[in-house]
């Protein structure tokens, strides 16, 4: 497969001011993406950034057993492995060539030096990393998990967010937010109120046991926590 000559096929490298254009030219590396191609593996080290201009990249969340969902795809309009200047060495998703082609790509240490010029800029892409961690991790959730489990997680990161043990929610409201039957969270917070862990009462769930939540939930839960106290520290819940 020929390699493109022209890394301003890819839309981000072409709207590069000019400065950094003639920065970042001798840092990008043509690069074949064949398909099926693994870019980069969930949990591993990010190498490199790439910026595919012919070919298409899937980004697949992996789960603690092995199954996965799609999360997104990226073509010539984007780059894969944001996580690299968004604070992360790795990232919990998995990049796939799904249509085979061409990219450039940059090292690891330079697009970080990069983004260091912009420290304002930098610390609103932490969030950015922390949000996306938690979007793609509900998604995955949301295909894979219980609806049990998938309650306890959005009770907790509610918490998480807020004073105190109580959130003012009706069942219907969490379904919606769920994107669930009314009767399938009625259900599960039934269960919850049994087991001790939860009271309900017109409109308002008071945690009772909020380790017994966690110790209910799944894997979500503790991977977008450790994500938001890794990259923002000072907005950790008390």
């Amino acid at each position: 497969m020929s390699v493109s000559p022209d890394p301003k096929k890819n839309q981000l490298l072409a709207a590069l001011p000019d400065a950094e254009w003639q920065r970042w030219l001798p840092l990008l590396e043509p690069v074949d993406l064949p398909l099926g191609m693994v870019v980069y593996e969930s949990g591993s080290t990010l190498s490199h950034v790439y910026f595919p201009t012919t070919a298409i990249v899937s980004l697949l969340y992996v789960m603690e057993n092995g199954a996965s969902a799609e999360i997104a795809v990226v073509g010539h309009e984007g780059v894969v492995g944001i996580s690299l200047f968004m604070g992360g060495e790795s990232t919990p998703s998995r990049g796939v060539v799904q249509s085979a082609g061409c990219g450039f790509r940059m090292p690891a240490a330079a697009i970080k030096e990069e983004f260091k010029r912009a420290p304002v800029l930098h610390l609103l892409l932490l969030y950015t990393q922390a949000l996306i961690t938690q979007m793609s991790q509900t998604a995955a959730c949301n295909r894979h998990h219980s609806l049990d489990q998938q309650l306890c997680r959005w009770l907790l990161i509610s918490l998480d967010r807020l004073q105190g043990n109580e959130l003012v929610m009706t069942q219907e409201l969490i379904a919606n937010m769920l994107g669930v039957r009314r009767e399938g969270v009625t259900e599960s917070a039934i269960k919850l109120q049994n087991q001790g862990l939860i009271r309900y009462s017109r409109g308002r769930i008071t945690v009772i046991d909020r380790l017994g939540l966690e110790e209910r939930t799944c894997e979500c839960y503790a991977v977008v926590k450790r994500e938001y106290d890794r990259l923002l520290p000072s907005t950790q819940a008390s």
